[in-house]
């Protein structure tokens, strides 16, 4: 069983950066893909961001050239760098992952483990 317990969420204005992080309880981490998705309220779970085992990363076109992802396997924690925020980024943040990866690392029923998310709120 894998936990994963995110920090790093908060309110700030448009422009503004925030870095998230995601640690897992994880023997092995290097071996599970990860991600973060985000989910504003009435709107469906969007992938923001996905990185394979060997370090492989991904991005959903609205955070493309603002968000990075990185993944420090001897901390066992994930994480998510957001700079030019903008407010239609404003959501609840979740960092999941999967043992091994493939393909589809953007479809969140991939998924096993999950965080219980961090609320991420970005004024005007």
């Amino acid at each position: 069983q894998v936990q994963l317990v995110e920090s790093g969420g908060g309110s700030v204005q448009a422009g503004g950066s925030l870095r998230l992080s995601c640690v897992a309880s994880a023997y092995g981490a290097s071996r599970y893909s990860m991600a973060w998705f985000r989910q504003a309220p009435g709107t469906e779970r969007e992938g923001v961001a996905a990185i394979d085992r060997d370090g492989h990363a991904g991005y959903g076109n609205s955070v493309k050239g603002r968000f990075t992802i990185s993944k420090d396997n001897a901390k066992n924690t994930l994480y998510l760098q957001m700079n030019s925020l903008k407010p239609e980024d404003t959501a609840m943040y979740y960092c999941a992952a999967v043992r091994g990866g493939g393909s589809g690392l953007f479809e969140w029923r991939k998924y096993v483990y999950w965080g219980q998310g961090t609320q991420v709120t970005v004024s005007s």
